[in-house]
């Protein structure tokens, strides 16, 4: 009996012990993940003086319809290509699209790659509710 109760604390010991890895693997993945902004974050963003690139990846005909203020078009369609050739790793890249799926996936591909500030707008511009320019 008492044989087989330290079995079960070993047992127990190894579950926690990778549980506890998989926190910390979860946590260093983490850091290298982009990161969603709301639509105040980028308007804050976009006054704090520094640097940004705005890359609005939907179809030129939406863009010209209207788009977050400075932001440049990069089509979703050839994007993968694009953003790593067009855009530096110490830019500060804000993704924006319909609704924030694809903002994710080239945001994802950028950290992947080493790029450092790397941003998603929640919601795309579905949920922007700043100016708008034409």
């Amino acid at each position: 009996m008492r044989r087989d109760g330290m079995k079960v604390l070993a047992g127990l010991r190894a579950l926690m012990l990778t549980a506890a890895a998989a926190v910390v693997m979860t946590s260093a993945a983490w850091a290298a993940v982009h990161v969603r902004i709301d639509g105040a974050r980028l308007e804050a963003m976009m006054s704090d003086g520094k640097p940004i690139v705005i890359v609005d990846v939907r179809e030129p005909w939406l863009y010209k319809r209207g788009h977050v203020p400075g932001a440049i078009n990069i089509p979703y369609d050839g994007a993968r290509e694009r953003v790593l050739t067009e855009l530096r790793p110490t830019d500060r890249i804000v993704f924006v699209c319909h609704g924030g799926p694809m903002g994710d996936e080239l945001g994802a591909l950028l950290k992947e790659k080493g790029y450092g500030e790397v941003y998603n707008l929640i919601g795309g511009m579905r949920r922007w509710s700043g100016p708008l320019e034409k």
